[in-house]
Parts: structure tokens; C-alpha cells; sequence
């Protein structure tokens, strides 16, 4: 059997997803993308390969994307991550019957995009300004804070007190304000609940800027953090469809497209 395989190399993680003849997603593996992007690339790569029995033969396409793609030469193909996060969650969205937004927080940067019903980027910003609100300042968070990235979720749903406001902008001063608010004897709970309403306004506000569609889709890394979606969803009014590989969404989406161009090619 013939698969096709997408590529997403991050800025902080690497992202592949296989798919098979027929477009159904075969298996997904996600590493940090370290300093050796080519090299950590190629090794996320074969470690999904070993991880679902295919014979790197057996890859016809390979599309890559996101920060590094242009690093990574064996790939056939390259495309922007915006137009392969619209492709991927197009795809994984039909079963929710369709998304035409997407808010996608990266570990740089954070993206709202708006796209049409065939899955066609109509519209789209992005904030790469400054990682007050992406999965980097939710690292700086937990750092600063002595506690696992995971356990951030669950420190927030067991808030129960107001959140806190965390109204720095910028990751260095927001690090200052935490340790501030540990030193004056606020509660962890209370300063991560006001971390991801912080984070939570800066994306609503991005999402707004495109338009809002009924059903809005999350993915990125951050959006396996349960205390962040709810943030969002509290601001949004409405729940959010979070996939059930949110970092993948991209890597899917490139996957996706070279089984398109392969057949393409057939053709």
C-alpha cells in the first residue's frame, strides 16, 4: 500500500502525521525540534515509520511544513503552515459538521484564520510579536511557578477563587508579575486561571479580527491544556472543537495534500 506523509517543523516541536490510499489518517509522532532540525526532523520521520510498520518505500509524497520546512530537502514539496492548518482542519472538521475558524496557538506565535467551505484560507492574522500569548509564555508560566507544563489544566480547574489579572504584555515583565504575585501570597491556582484569561482575550481578540463562525476550531500544543480551552471558550461563549491530536492538525494537512499532488500527478 501506498501512504503520504506531512511534516510540520516547529519551532519548538516537530509534527508528522501518515496517511494512507484512501486519506485516512495511519498514525501521527510529535518530538521536540531541539537544535538539529534536519537531523531531529529526519528521526521524527522514521520513528512514526517504525511506529506503524511502513517501509520508507512505501512513502510516495512527502509534504513539509511550518518554520523549518525549507530545511528539510528530501521532502517533494513544501507549503506554508497557515495553508496546511486550514487543509487539516477542514479535513478533521467535517466531522463536527464543518469549522470555518481556526485559532492556532504555536510555541511563537499565535494565528487566527477564517476559511471558506472547501477549506480555502479566505482570511487570516497572525501575532508573532511577542510570546505573551503563545505556548512559550505558558512555559516561561510553569517554569517560574515549580510545576509541570501538563499540570497546568488541572491547576486551573481547581480554582476557586477569581483569576487573577495578568496585564503584562510582554513575556519578561508577565515572568516579573508572577514571581510578584507568589512573593504577595496569591495561590497557584489563582495566578494560572488569570495566566489563560490573559492568553484567552489576546486570541479572542485575534479570532475577532476574522470573523467568527459558529464552530471554532483550537488546535496547537496549547490546546491540550483543558484550563486554557476553557478560558477561551468562556470569552468566546461557545465551545471550542479541539481534535483529538491538536498539534498535528498541520502535519495532517500536509499529509493530506501530498496524497492530493500524488494523484494529481497519476492523473
Amino acid at each position: 500500500m501506498n501512504f503520504f506523509a506531512g511534516i510540520d517543523i516547529g519551532s519548538t516541536a516537530i509534527k508528522v502525521a501518515l496517511v494512507d490510499e484512501e486519506g485516512q489518517l495511519t498514525g501521527v509522532h510529535v518530538t521536540d525540534s531541539g537544535s538539529l532540525f534536519h537531523k531531529n526532523a529526519k528521526k521524527a520521520l522514521q520513528g512514526l515509520l517504525d511506529q506503524v510498520g511502513v517501509e520508507a518505500g512505501q512513502v510516495k509524497y512527502l509534504i513539509a511544513s511550518g518554520y523549518g520546512r525549507k530545511l528539510f530537502k528530501e521532502a517533494d514539496d513544501s507549503i506554508s503552515e497557515i495553508t496546511a492548518n486550514a487543509i487539516g482542519a477542514h479535513e478533521v472538521g467535517k466531522a463536527f459538521g464543518g469549522v470555518r475558524t481556526i485559532i492556532n496557538i504555536g510555541g511563537q506565535d499565535s494565528k487566527a484564520i477564517q476559511i471558506d467551505d472547501t477549506g480555502n484560507v479566505s482570511n487570516f492574522v497572525m501575532n508573532d510579536k511577542c510570546a505573551a500569548g503563545t505556548g512559550r509564555f505558558l512555559d516561561v508560566a510553569a517554569r517560574n511557578l515549580e510545576i509541570d507544563l501538563e499540570e497546568l489544566g488541572e491547576y486551573h480547574m481547581n480554582c476557586t477563587k477569581v483569576p487573577l489579572d495578568i496585564n503584562s504584555t510582554c513575556t519578561v515583565f508577565a515572568e516579573s508579575e508572577i514571581i510578584g504575585l507568589l512573593a504577595n501570597g496569591h495561590g497557584k491556582e489563582e495566578i494560572i486561571a488569570g495566566i489563560h484569561y490573559s492568553i484567552a482575550k489576546r486570541t479572542v481578540r485575534l479570532a475577532k479580527r476574522v470573523g467568527l463562525e459558529d464552530r471554532v476550531y483550537f488546535d496547537g500544543g496549547p490546546a491540550l491544556n483543558k484550563g486554557l480551552v476553557s478560558a477561551i471558550q468562556d470569552l468566546l461563549g461557545r465551545e471550542l472543537v479541539v481534535p483529538d491530536y491538536p498539534q498535528t492538525t498541520t502535519a495532517f494537512g500536509a499529509a493530506i495534500l501530498a496524497r492530493r499532488e500524488f494523484m494529481a500527478e497519476q492523473d
